[in-house]
């Protein structure tokens, strides 16, 4: 095949898309519009990126591309063309996301995380050193004070149930955007009535495979899988996926046409950092 004249090249395969699932939480919310999108433009333009559980189930975890395997799902898709790593991959990378909240005061925000089951919201002092009891806690920084949301000993399924009733406290009740910034002055010019800097704690990449082959999601946007090298604007036609034509077809197909674009120059590898400004 031409493409092995690429070594690195990323690892595209045709999936069954009943065989992937989430690692996080989704809102459905940003789905419909994807699939209006979708529709419109005929392409997946940016392949999601999957790993295998490694249970033996043949089931993959979806680390990036939440909405456009919800969207296809939605749109009934049999398959879906994705970039495959394993766990052990060393270019693979788990890093956590914080969350930067406004327009909720502070004072109901104190008021929605005192209401969630299992946890003590305790005023951190500066003075005093914090052990955790088993899990690490999550810091909730106000503009002018700094908690920590500090958990009874619980199983580890306890332990995300408990993420979700924080991050629930105030997803639907104010504005959030993820960062990985840790400390809240960062944002105290940009958000006039900003609300707080929320820090969780760090996952080990097979904690999260654990759970989701449990079907136990993570709260939505603390989870940033770092990937490289990562497929982008691969632009393939949808009607390839949507047809009813067997896997190995599609299977084959894909692999002419990666052959195609690698002939033809059509596909460029950048080894620095990039920004891109067209998303």
């Amino acid at each position: 095949m031409l493409r092995s004249m690429i070594p690195s090249l990323p690892n595209l395969k045709i999936l069954p898309i009943e065989s992937l699932i989430l690692h996080e939480d989704h809102d459905m919310q940003r789905t419909m519009p994807l699939v209006e999108k979708l529709r419109a433009a005929g392409i997946l333009r940016n392949p999601p990126i999957v790993m295998p559980l490694m249970d033996g189930t043949h089931r993959y975890m979806v680390l990036d591309g939440a909405n456009r395997v919800t969207a296809l799902e939605e749109m009934e898709f049999p398959h879906i063309v994705a970039q495959v790593v394993a766990s052990d991959d060393p270019h693979v990378i788990l890093q956590t996301w914080n969350h930067v909240v406004w327009g909720m005061s502070a004072r109901t925000l104190l008021g929605e995380l005192r209401k969630v089951r299992g946890i003590e919201v305790t005023k951190m002092d500066a003075n005093k050193t914090f052990e955790s009891k088993k899990y690490v806690p999550v810091q909730v920084q106000l503009p002018k004070a700094t908690y920590h949301l500090v958990e009874s000993p619980n199983d580890l399924t306890g332990h995300i149930r408990t993420l979700n009733g924080i991050v629930n406290a105030y997803k639907s009740r104010a504005s959030l955007d993820r960062t990985n910034q840790t400390h809240i002055d960062s944002f105290k010019k940009i958000h006039h009535n900003l609300t707080a800097l929320v820090i969780f704690p760090e996952f080990k990449i097979k904690t999260v495979l654990k759970l989701a082959g449990r079907k136990t999601v993570l709260p939505t946007g603390i989870t940033r899988f770092a990937v490289s090298p990562r497929a982008l604007h691969l632009n393939y036609p949808l009607h390839e996926l949507s047809s009813g034509k067997p896997i190995e077809y599609k299977e084959a197909y894909l692999s002419k046409w990666i052959d195609e674009r690698v002939k033809k120059k059509g596909v460029r590898f950048y080894s620095e950092a990039t920004f891109l400004f067209d998303e």
